[in-house]
């Protein structure tokens, strides 16, 4: 079984909703195309999953535990007996897949936000200009003839004047990223303007995650699982520090 190592960037999850906590433990849980159970993985076959299912908040250390050792198998392929790596360690390791530009000095949640804008970057290259202008829109962006780039840099503008910038970004870019591995999308309703851009964002963010999967699949099958896990606590972050219970 996976043993957790005591890490502080992770401690917030104890907090998390169940809701938002049901998206992780179903990606390290369950294979997204037949919904069986992964081979590689231990937290359905713990005391704590089988006692607290499907209140998470009971049982989150599990769960961290199970992330941290996904984390372990991308570097070296083995279990490390039970225990996996640092958050930190797992998110830069991930970051240097997709070749996220990132400080190794900056916060844990700092890399998080240059992981999230790196898979926004590549969804919006690939948006028609009615799309753009449809996720301009939602996101209350006012261009006049908006461009990925022009888009990128007032959400970055956005993000250093207004924290609750970043969990909006976080929200349109993680929906769609649930929706397109899990099925489904989040559960956000205090925020409904941004259904337009999680419409727009949906195909695009679909094509960006098949190249990175096929671009990451050589380097192991455990970064299919990191890389959106890194996504989902990114978003769960943002959750938590703007939208507190």
């Amino acid at each position: 079984m996976a043993i957790y190592r005591t890490d502080p960037d992770l401690f917030f999850l104890a907090q998390c909703h169940n809701d938002d906590l049901e998206f992780l433990v179903s990606l390290i849980t369950h294979d997204p195309k037949d919904g069986s159970l992964r081979w590689s993985e231990t937290l359905s076959g713990s005391e704590d999953y089988k006692r607290f299912y499907p209140n998470h908040q009971e049982y989150w250390q599990g769960i961290a535990a199970e992330v941290q050792t996904f984390g372990a198998n991308s570097f070296v392929n083995i279990l490390r007996r039970g225990k996996g790596v640092m958050y930190r360690e797992l998110l830069c390791d991930a970051c240097d897949k997709m070749k996220v530009n990132y400080s190794k000095k900056a916060s844990t949640e700092n890399i998080e936000l240059n992981m999230l804008m790196k898979v926004l970057e590549k969804s919006l290259s690939d948006m028609s200009s009615e799309q753009l202008k449809e996720f301009a829109t939602g996101m209350e962006i006012e261009l006049s003839n908006p461009t990925p780039e022009l888009i990128l840099m007032a959400i970055q503008t956005a993000i250093r004047a207004s924290g609750f910038a970043a969990y909006k970004m976080a929200v349109v870019v993680v929906s769609t990223v649930a929706k397109a591995l899990l099925g489904r999308g989040l559960q956000f309703g205090t925020y409904v303007l941004l259904t337009r851009s999680i419409s727009a964002l949906a195909g695009p963010v679909g094509w960006a995650l098949s190249s990175l999967w096929l671009a990451t699949d050589l380097a192991g099958p455990a970064y299919r699982i990191t890389i959106p896990a890194c996504l989902l606590i990114a978003y769960m972050r943002q959750k938590a520090l703007y939208l507190p219970v």
